[in-house]
């Protein structure tokens, strides 16, 4: 079973030097990221960076929905 603190754990292994938020519970989850990894990208790769570290969790039903919000640092810091 999924929990809040296991899906940081994915995330936070693999987003390098990410600041990860999860609340949820069961399979659906919101997601917060802040981090340089989202630098220069658009919305659709940045949400593709962070289903990548849940894709085995996503294809075997354990996560079934995701609210992901993602930022830089500096988009962070001037209010998300």
């Amino acid at each position: 079973m999924m929990d809040a603190a296991t899906v940081t754990a994915l995330l936070e292994a693999h987003l390098q030097d990410c600041e990860v938020r999860v609340e949820g519970e069961g399979n659906r989850y919101d997601i917060t990221a802040i981090g340089e990894v989202f630098a220069g990208k658009r919305p659709v790769q940045r949400q593709q960076l962070v289903y990548a570290a849940l894709a085995e969790q996503i294809a075997n039903g354990s996560i079934h929905a995701v609210n992901i919000r993602t930022f830089t640092p500096e988009q962070w810091g001037a209010g998300g």
